[in-house]
């Protein structure tokens, strides 16, 4: 569970009653995933950590504007509100935003439009939903996924969570509970932020064969090991599916193994992080 937060900012304006959160208690919740090509959310069964039915799908408004963000996510929960097994229409929602997230409040945009600075997403959603809202990293939502109902289930200790990807996201799990915004993919290696020389794009970029690739994983794993100490490493991303490519040449003290929810991580994980927030999910 990330740190603690009031149940809903006062800026919002709503929160659960008692007799609702013993309604809506383990019950399926939306969540959905912001990225930067696609929004995409899904009804989430929390008990199993699964979608009930298809994700929808819709492409992320260029420019990406707060504004035009919120409509589209109004879309999608409209979509999935009108579904047999939809949540009731008071039911909170949680999403994930591609940026550091402290009280609700956007503190990062490197990947987004900068008018996401300094927004407060949950009140900006909550009131264009008209229902609960709460926001996480989208790194950090991949993660609580994880460690809950994926590679990192039942694990104590330090679990990290690597995506590779535009940049290399990730997730602290400590004992199955998140510690929030934990940036490690701007770790500082060799004078560079370590995902613009180890992220996929990166690698791309670069023309870099998956053995020269390793090498810079593996300088980066290292560092992070070194720094942390962890249980376990879960890498996630798109190249996850080709880690037979890169795992080989990795040496290192700590497993590493492949995410196990993959593009399902992000909304999963949101819906998650608000039924623990408001105490709907144990």
């Amino acid at each position: 569970m990330a740190a603690p937060r009031p149940p809903a900012p006062a800026t919002n304006g709503i929160a659960l009653s008692k007799k609702d959160e013993k309604k809506h208690k383990s019950a399926p919740l939306i969540g959905i995933d912001i990225g930067g090509t696609g929004i995409k959310g899904g009804i989430v069964d929390l008990k199993k950590g699964k979608l009930i039915g298809d994700r929808f799908r819709i492409p992320t408004p260029q420019p990406a504007t707060p504004e035009s963000v919120a409509e589209v996510v109004a879309q999608i929960v409209e979509e999935l509100s009108s579904r047999p097994d939809a949540p009731a229409a008071d039911a909170p929602v949680g999403l994930t935003f591609p940026g550091i997230i402290q009280h609700g409040v956007v503190r990062s945009a490197a990947n987004v439009d900068k008018s996401w600075l300094d927004k407060d997403i949950d009140a900006l959603l909550t009131a264009r939903l008209g229902r609960p809202v709460e926001v996480i990293n989208d790194a950090d939502a991949a993660g609580l996924a994880e460690a809950r109902y994926g590679a990192g289930a039942g694990v104590n200790g330090t679990v990290l969570v690597i995506t590779l990807g535009t940049g290399i996201g990730s997730a602290f799990i400590f004992d199955g509970k998140l510690v929030p915004n934990a940036e490690l993919g701007h770790l500082e290696i060799d004078g560079f932020d370590a995902e613009s020389k180890a992220s996929a794009v990166a690698r791309e970029r670069d023309g870099l064969s998956w053995e020269e690739y390793s090498v810079l994983l593996q300088r980066y794993f290292s560092h992070v090991e070194f720094l942390f100490s962890p249980e376990l490493f879960i890498v996630g991303g798109g190249i996850s599916k080709r880690s037979d490519e890169y795992f080989p040449h990795l040496k290192l003290r700590t497993k590493i193994v492949t995410a196990e929810l993959k593009n399902d991580a992000g909304i999963v994980g949101a819906a998650l992080e608000v039924a623990l927030n408001r105490k709907l999910a144990e």
